[in-house]
């Protein structure tokens, strides 16, 4: 909707990585953009008879928009699939820090779903998330979210997005996302690839094939140290052990899925076809965003909403990769035991220069790790509810399984 945006994350994949298409798109979606780009998605809901689509308004920073004009758009992209009597949903991933009176009355009339970014305590978050000038941004972030927290827009607060830095200690900043009360947070690993490494992984820069697992008795091991997974099994322990749901957390709640055979339904574990696509200011039809770590270019399909259908999205090379499984991972990933729960991780951070996306994660050692440490914490209280769940028949060789 905006491809600027008012902060200079450092971390930040779409101003700070690979590709810097970025600087030659317009500034701010036209309507007669929006307008192609709903007429795009009825039809291709229509096709595919769909029950409905998710659209996220997303950056840069969508809210530099302004209130009149963000509420033009949506209009625009609401009455285009009314037309194709498509059920929308719509969200919104913003930093907060325009999260005003007048856009917060917009974004309730069109019933947007709000998800924030906050990094944890003030010092974790201006860190990394401050104004091109250097100054931190915690303050107004906390303004807008305790104005989203408002008992009259409390409905539209979908959550936090929190991107990870082993610098901070993980139980104060789950402690300081807990204080804004989110339904549900999301825990990001920091974007990277086999050529230029996450943060505290630089060791693993042109080791693609060192991550190879060794598995004993479908036990995965690996010499590699692990300290996503250190950081992330503190605030699992913190989360799962509370007398009472405190909030979600999205990555823990789906490896939980997958380890007891349920459904994984994100684009960063699993094993379910890619369903994003992105659309940029100027109509042009790109691949997931996250791609932009990995080369010039990345995301890139050639397509876009005035030439071409999204169906024409299902064409393309990496797009057919992401949606095909297993049979788009490589073999490092395909005789692992966990695949089905880790799926090979997120598709960027599989990148190595000279052979592209079919390895591991740079993360594998790391989701590894933490998967194993979920799967120990569920098995040891299945086993102890078993009896209960029941009625003492469930032992040795029996094929009657617990309700999870």
């Amino acid at each position: 909707m905006h491809s600027r945006c008012n902060l200079d994350c450092d971390y930040c994949y779409v101003y700070h990585s690979a590709d810097t298409s970025w600087r030659d798109k317009p500034r701010i979606m036209e309507a007669a953009v929006a307008e192609q780009v709903a007429h795009r998605i009825g039809e291709h809901a229509r096709a595919h008879e769909l029950p409905g689509v998710r659209i996220v308004l997303h950056g840069g920073e969508p809210l530099l928009l302004g209130a009149g004009r963000l509420e033009e758009l949506l209009t625009v992209l609401g009455r285009g699939l009314a037309k194709w009597a498509v059920p929308v949903r719509f969200s919104v991933q913003t930093n907060g820090v325009l999260l005003t009176p007048d856009i917060l009355d917009v974004l309730h009339r069109y019933e947007v779903a709000v998800s924030v970014s906050l990094d944890g305590t003030r010092a974790a978050h201006d860190r990394h998330r401050r104004f091109p000038r250097g100054l931190g941004s915690h303050g107004q972030v906390m303004a807008g979210l305790a104005r989203l927290g408002a008992p009259e827009h409390r409905s539209l607060y979908a959550g936090l997005l929190c991107t990870i830095d082993l610098a901070n200690d993980p139980l104060d900043t789950y402690e300081a996302l807990l204080a804004s009360r989110p339904p549900r947070i999301d825990l990001l690993l920091p974007h990277g690839t086999w050529d230029v490494p996450p943060p505290g992984l630089g060791d693993r820069r042109h080791r693609v094939s060192s991550t190879a697992p060794v598995t004993a008795g479908g036990v995965m091991a690996h010499s590699e140290e692990t300290p996503y997974a250190d950081w992330l099994r503190r605030v699992f322990d913190r989360w799962y052990d509370a007398s009472e749901r405190e909030t979600g957390i999205r990555l823990f709640e789906e490896l939980m899925a997958g380890l007891l055979g349920g459904s994984v339904r994100t684009e960063s574990v699993g094993l379910a076809p890619a369903t994003l696509a992105v659309i940029e200011t100027d109509g042009s039809i790109e691949q997931s965003d996250s791609l932009k770590v990995a080369f010039e270019g990345a995301p890139e399909t050639g397509l876009d909403v005035f030439r071409n259908s999204l169906d024409d999205v299902l064409g393309q090379h990496l797009f057919r990769q992401r949606q095909s499984g297993a049979d788009g991972l490589g073999p490092t990933c395909t005789r692992c035991p966990l695949v089905a729960v880790c799926g090979g991780g997120l598709f960027a951070h599989r990148y190595a220069s000279g052979g592209g996306f079919r390895n591991p994660t740079v993360y594998c050692a790391d989701l590894a790790a933490l998967i194993l440490h979920i799967r120990a914490r569920v098995r040891a209280d299945l086993a102890m509810a078993a009896p209960d769940l029941t009625g003492g028949r469930l032992g040795p060789g029996s094929r009657e399984r617990p309700v999870a």
